[in-house]
């Protein structure tokens, strides 16, 4: 059995509007679940009131990185916190977004297309899901190409958007398409857990697109964009198991902006280790 070597590299605080629990509690959790450490992701803040409903106002930047600093003074011997912030890409924000992440020693800045939030509703929908789809999957290439991101988070979670419109072998081209660009930039993905609880059960992405991925050669990372602290390292071995069953023989985290790469068994084997130790009682 090995020791801890993994991290959980998607969570969020109640700057966001819609978490609960203090980045130590998250922390906690991530002890417990066998991890070597866990990176804070919160919502970034926008100007001018960009959705502002579900994110950190501007002026509460410094105190998100107060509080993710607390968790890190916090932590036991071995156990690291470290800070990263979900990005959201939306065309013409990119100025903003690099002059916000020049301000703090991030690890791992997420990029999101959030599809679901009002303003990238009222600039994209326009009643056709299958061209709000394609959309997507452009703007999800340009996140990659415009070089602020290390890691795409949760990179079909337009699926959701109504699952009863999602046909994977309409869109599959569209993915690719999306997926040269990315693989040619070096950016990473994610395998996000939380997709098992949205409106179309299954991780984001999904096994087909991780295959294509892996054909590509992308990097995954996993996260399980925890708004509670008790989803920390959920759904981590399924995940694991998900990539090795779609190609993949590693599995990613960053420190310092730079990607580490480790295998998947060495990471299955270090996770799996916890699950012993709680079923059979920590003495």
């Amino acid at each position: 059995m090995s020791d801890p070597i993994f991290f959980d590299s998607h969570m969020h605080t109640p700057l966001c509007k819609h978490a609960e629990g203090h980045p130590v509690l998250y922390m906690e959790h991530g002890v417990a679940e066998g991890l070597a450490g866990i990176i804070m992701t919160c919502h970034s803040p926008m100007p001018h009131g960009f959705s502002a409903r579900v994110r950190m106002a501007p002026e509460q930047f410094n105190e998100y990185v107060a509080l993710v600093t607390e968790a890190a003074d916090a932590a036991p011997e071995g156990f690291e916190v470290l800070l990263g912030l979900e990005s959201d890409f939306f065309p013409g924000m990119e100025p903003w977004l690099r002059e916000l992440q020049a301000r703090a020693p991030f690890h791992d800045i997420l990029g999101s297309a959030h599809w679901h939030i009002a303003e990238y509703m009222d600039a994209f929908w326009r009643g056709d899901p299958f061209a709000f789809q394609k959309q997507y999957f452009e703007h999800l290439a340009e996140s990659a190409e415009c070089g602020l991101f290390d890691c795409l988070a949760h990179p079909d979670l337009v699926k959701n958007a109504s699952p009863v419109d999602w046909d994977y072998a309409r869109i599959r081209p569209h993915i690719e398409k999306a997926l040269d660009r990315i693989a040619a930039t070096g950016v990473a993905m994610e395998i996000n857990t939380s997709g098992l609880n949205k409106s179309f059960p299954e991780m984001n992405p999904g096994h087909d697109m991780l295959a294509l991925m892996a054909e590509r050669g992308i990097p995954v990372v996993i996260g399980s964009d925890s708004h509670t602290p008790t989803r920390v390292g959920d759904g981590f071995v399924e995940a694991l198991d998900t990539l090795k069953a779609a190609g993949h023989e590693t599995v990613s985290l960053f420190r310092e902006r730079q990607r580490r790469e480790l295998p998947i068994a060495a990471v299955r084997a270090s996770l799996e280790k916890e699950s012993l130790t709680s079923a059979f009682g920590r003495g």
